[in-house]
């Protein structure tokens, strides 16, 4: 690529040297495409000089020479790689992508030269096998323990043709996880179903038709964009049945061919390399090392949930299909897939009175935002967010705000950038531009990016149910970041176990229909008045209603991760639609209604992000969510707030320094309970 020959990628390059900005938020005014590449190349240069001092050290080793040191290395690549894999998804390009292709395979080769340094791990092993003799500090003892147990699971210990043949799994795996996510985005451009004639689109509001008129790019046509996920937002409100089911058959069809052979070959390097480490499946690995420990307990888990689940959206599908009858007038009529969301709404608005339409304007974006997720955050732990219009983002979207905590001690930036575009992948997330450290001097710089569909120019921003809850969740990943108090950089945040890391997200869900809370913010934006308590009171009592289709659909996909990952080494999975309907028969989760939230061509979370086996971490921390809500509810003496430092102080700000079960006790005074789980999805006996 010619940008390697251009020295000003170098001689001004913004990744060098940390930010002058405030709380070191990235100089996004400075940097150019062109600095991406060389920045990468010369912090991995410049790490593996440091780890060649540390592993080469003369003195014998100690924490501070050797893990202290580890912690401070790859300072460069750690600005460059925050950065820029938050840009790639969020406001991607053909360079960008260009890059990505390029630099991912390179970044885990990266990774196993420091991984695989024989020397390095000789100090590590050294100072681990003496752990209990040198009276660390709790922290410091457990960043020796998380980083030993850290390089032994990236091979540490292979040697040979086992180490050499890991690195090559590592460098395909890495560029196929990057090829499948730039796949997902240019099919879902590709996919989004075209419209000649507005009248196609009867049942969206104004503003949606016009929104798609204005996607069609001055056509004279209509384009109904897609979100990442297969069950489509408009297929609720949609009345031609055609069109509901083009929409759907768009939206499952993605990544099929483009994404098929990728997708057996990262299936099976993945099951090659678990069996180097000596597991008999990927999944075994992964929960080795997460909270649920064994794929037994996991099964178990899921396996509690799918008879009630499938029993429970069975009866919400006769419903269905007796509106679907009545409405058509054909006794016969069964039920397709895209038909389910649109019977819902019906079915909903009927037994409810909840028409998720007429709730639309109260729930306006700024007021949701301001008046719903800081307020709630000010409640419960009496922070602050001030906006900083004098501090830009990466992209005109994207918003900077302070946060002050109570004491008015500054704490961290939050950058929200809420607004989907072609060049953003679908759904949401949180990462971290800056992660908080005593050691490095550094406080928290965290970003939410969602996928909420921009109206027309001038209009406003009016926001579904769903919408909401998805803002005050990542708003949840987002404190976890903020309020970090932790010394090392390794325990930052979100750094913990990956089936513990959705647990305060989900928790944060519930702010959003707290009493006090929901009546701040759902306000009508043309007069100002609060939602009727009797709305507020169907829409919570309708919050049960469809709880079997959303658990299945979740099941689905918690159990196609499962299967693609329980493969043993050698087995070939045949092909993708064929392994996928035999996966979701043998799980009992097979229902022709309800496909899976997403399937294998777009399942971004496990083949481009890293919850490959891991899916089932969204159930598996909502066992704590839920239980921890009941806490939160109870009347036990505590007010609000001290609850919420407890939960801060206890449990969000201990980071990864802790063991996150333990962090839970902490708090809870005991271990989790799946009562409350099974009561809210409607699973009991």
């Amino acid at each position: 690529m010619a940008m390697r020959d251009d020295t000003a990628g170098i001689a001004d390059n913004p990744f060098l040297a940390p930010s002058t900005l405030p709380y070191q938020l990235p100089p996004f005014a400075a940097i150019r495409t062109e600095h991406y590449l060389p920045a990468f190349e010369h912090g991995m240069a410049e790490q593996l000089a440091e780890i060649d001092a540390i592993a080469g050290a003369a003195e014998p080793p100690t924490f501070e020479n050797t893990v202290v040191a580890l912690e401070r290395s790859g300072a460069v690549l750690d600005r460059v790689s925050k950065v820029f894999f938050n840009l790639v998804p969020s406001d991607g390009n053909a360079e960008l992508e260009a890059i990505e292709a390029e630099i991912s395979p390179r970044l885990a080769a990266h990774a196993d030269a420091i991984h695989l340094n024989a020397g390095l791990f000789a100090r590590l092993e050294d100072l681990y096998s003496r752990r209990d003799e040198l009276g660390f500090d709790s922290e410091s003892h457990r960043l020796l323990g998380r980083y030993h147990t850290r390089f032994v699971r990236a091979g540490a210990r292979l040697t040979g043709a086992e180490r050499d043949r890991l690195r090559e799994i590592n460098k395909q795996l890495a560029a196929d996880a990057s090829a499948f996510g730039q796949n997902v985005l240019a099919d879902t451009n590709a996919a989004a179903p075209a419209m000649a004639d507005a009248d196609e689109l009867d049942g969206l509001s104004a503003d949606e038709v016009a929104a798609a008129a204005e996607r069609a790019d001055g056509s004279g046509g209509y384009v109904l964009a897609l979100q990442n996920f297969s069950n489509q937002p408009l297929l609720a409100t949609l009345n031609d049945r055609e069109v509901r089911r083009r929409l759907l058959a768009a939206s499952l069809g993605r990544g099929l061919e483009t994404n098929a052979a990728l997708v057996r070959r990262m299936a099976r390097l993945r099951a090659e390399r678990a069996a180097l480490f000596g597991y008999e499946s990927h999944a075994a690995y992964v929960v080795a090392d997460r909270t649920a420990r064994t794929p037994d307990a996991v099964a178990d888990m899921l396996g509690r949930l799918v008879e009630p689940a499938v029993t429970n959206a069975t009866r919400e599908a006769e419903a269905l299909t007796a509106a679907l009858r009545e409405d058509t007038g054909d006794p016969h009529a069964a039920l397709h897939p895209a038909d389910w969301r649109y019977y819902a709404e019906r079915v909903r608005k009927a037994e409810y009175d909840v028409d998720s339409a007429a709730l639309r304007p109260y729930l306006e974006l700024d007021r949701v935002l301001f008046d719903g997720v800081f307020h709630a955050a000010g409640l419960v732990y009496g922070i602050t967010l001030t906006e900083r219009d004098d501090l830009v983002g990466y992209h005109p979207d994207v918003r900077v705000f302070e946060v002050s905590d109570a004491d008015g001690r500054a704490l961290g930036l939050f950058l929200a950038d809420f607004f989907a575009r072609p060049s953003k992948r679908g759904g949401a997330w949180m990462n971290e531009l800056v992660s908080q450290s005593t050691l490095a001097g550094t406080q928290p710089v965290v970003v939410n990016n969602l996928n909420i569909a921009r109206p027309p120019a001038g209009e406003p921003v009016l926001l579904t149910f769903d919408e909401v809850r998805t803002m005050f969740h990542e708003f949840g990943h987002a404190l976890h970041g903020l309020f970090s108090d932790v010394s090392y950089p390794y325990f930052s945040g979100t750094a913990v176990p990956q089936d513990f890391v959705e647990f305060p997200s989900q928790v944060n869900e519930m702010w959003m229909v707290w009493p006090e809370v929901l009546a701040n913010y759902a306000r009508h934006r043309e007069t100002g008045e609060p939602m009727p308590p009797e709305l507020a009171e169907r829409v919570l009592a309708a919050q049960r209603f469809g709880e079997g289709f959303r658990t299945v659909e979740y099941l689905g996909a918690a159990l196609l991760d499962w299967a693609w990952h329980s493969l043993a080494v050698g087995a070939d999975p045949g092909g993708v639609e064929d392994f996928e309907a035999r996966a979701l028969s043998a799980a009992g989760v097979a229902m022709d209604a309800v496909p899976p939230r997403y399937r294998t061509g777009y399942f971004q979370h496990i083949f481009s992000g890293n919850y490959s086996a891991g899916y089932y971490s969204y159930i598996w921390s909502e066992v704590l969510d839920a239980d921890t809500v009941e806490w939160f509810k109870e009347d036990d003496g505590l007010t609000l707030r001290e609850k919420g430092e407890r939960f801060r102080h206890n449990l969000l700000a201990r980071g990864g320094s802790v063991d996150a079960l333990d962090a839970f006790r902490d708090v809870r005074g005991r271990a989790p309970d799946i009562a409350p789980l099974l009561a809210r999805r409607g699973l009991g006996s």
